[in-house]
């Protein structure tokens, strides 16, 4: 790309703003971001009070990146009062340990440090402030100290600013909101339309709108927008991160929020969908779900009843004395699942100038730092081969039916599209 080619980036999430900052860092002098709020946009999944940074991962290539992000995340000035150590327990049952084996595989093959929990006891001494049964009988697990939590906001804010410093330019609101593309006769886009009948004219277009990515253009069924309960108590907790995958729990606590004192807790599980409605104004008819277009001040207080009562069993197991408290909030974030639970770093086969980045699948957000440095070698076509293999955009789901099977990390209850009395309370 010329450096004085007119890039739009579409989406003020960690996908677009990184590449935004990777871009101009390199020296491309016209970049805008469109999106429907300015960052941290509310509803967006990398907007909250934190984020996991861990490196547990049993695929090598997503181990070698997170690891990369998380030495970054340590040692950058740059996230000092963002980012804060903190020790992570995987864990759950003796009969769903598959995943996190390879987990521990993995780690040792790189030599990074971590310790087999023997039992709930022994979890229990690490952090005695675990006062549930935790997977009791048939406990299998580990610990890692070398892990911590990002504030999300204030870490979207901050890369937002960097960008503003470099010359990044930005279009929110109405004049922000893409519902479709304007394409010549070879299928190259001359322009995005914005729900206010803004053109915004460009040479480059970088679609990074996670979960509403499916209804601006054909996904071939590669990825799949769905609904995840996180709740919020008040409760000073320490520095420790428990993920645990029960019968009971497919989800994660965190530490308390330094500045609200929040306790955020969150299920890792199969989630909702949302049918779009005929005036959502989604450009992709066929779009099968996504959350609502038009972004609330802040996400609504609401979540399925039955996910209410999955956090209130996970706490029972985890930190029982929580369990029957009031929520002080509860909403559905919403992820941009792909099929392997892969991301996409590709050109879309149907536009000469349409690149995709995006579906986080739950699990992008800790790789901030270095998000921008791949997306911009994704662009030139310069990642290493295993990695180009791994985000390609894949035609081959066009044609198949119930392929999200996710990366081994996720279970508990199926899917389900959400009914209409909870559709209209989002």
């Amino acid at each position: 790309m010329e450096k004085n080619a007119k890039i739009v980036i579409i989406g003020a999430g960690i996908f677009g703003l990184s590449t935004a900052y990777q871009l101009a860092s390199e020296g491309h002098q016209n970049i805008v971001v469109l999106d429907r709020h300015m960052p941290p946009v509310p509803d967006g999944s990398s907007s909250d009070i934190s984020r996991v940074v861990r490196f547990d991962y049993a695929d090598d290539d997503y181990l070698d990146l997170a690891y990369e992000a998380y030495v970054k995340w340590r040692d950058d000035v740059k996230y000092k009062g963002i980012f804060e150590r903190a020790g992570y327990i995987l864990a759950g049952e003796t009969n769903g340990q598959e995943w996190i084996t390879k987990t521990m595989s993995a780690l040792k093959k790189k030599n990074l440090p971590w310790k087999k929990l023997e039992n709930a006891a022994a979890a229990k001494k690490e952090y005695p402030m675990l006062s549930g049964e935790l997977a009791t009988p048939g406990f299998f697990g580990y610990h890692n100290q070398q892990a911590g939590w990002a504030d999300a906001a204030k870490a979207v804010s901050q890369l937002r600013d960097d960008c503003f410093e470099l010359g990044v330019s930005f279009i929110a609101g109405r004049s922000g909101t893409v519902i479709d593309f304007e394409t010549d006769s070879k299928k190259s886009i001359k322009a995005a339309l914005t729900l206010d009948g803004n053109r915004v004219i460009g040479d480059h277009f970088i679609l990074s709108t996670g979960a509403w990515t499916s209804g601006l253009v054909s996904m071939y069924n590669s990825v799949l927008s769905t609904g995840h309960v996180i709740g919020y108590k008040r409760f000073r907790s320490t520095k420790v991160f428990l993920s645990m995958q029960t019968s009971r729990l497919d989800g994660l606590t965190s530490p308390s929020h330094r500045d609200t004192g929040m306790l955020k807790m969150a299920i890792h599980g199969w989630g909702y969908t949302r049918t779009p409605r005929k005036e959502d104004l989604t450009a992709v008819r066929s779009n099968i779900s996504s959350p609502p277009l038009i972004p609330p001040r802040e996400r609504r207080n609401f979540v399925p009843r039955d996910g209410e009562a999955r956090l209130r069993e996970g706490l029972r197991e985890i930190l029982p004395e929580l369990a029957d408290r009031p929520f002080h909030k509860l909403a559905l974030c919403w992820y941009t699942d792909t099929p392997s639970g892969n991301f996409i770093m590709d050109y879309h086969p149907d536009y000469a100038n349409l690149f995709v980045g995006g579906a986080g699948s739950g699990h992008a957000f800790k790789f901030l730092p270095v998000l921008g440095k791949y997306m911009s070698l994704a662009l030139k076509k310069k990642l290493p081969e295993q990695l180009a293999q791994k985000w390609r955009f894949r035609e081959e789901y066009a044609s198949q039916t119930d392929t999200f099977l996710g990366d081994g990390s996720r279970g508990g209850p199926a899917r389900r599209e959400l009914d209409t009395e909870e559709k209209a309370k989002l």
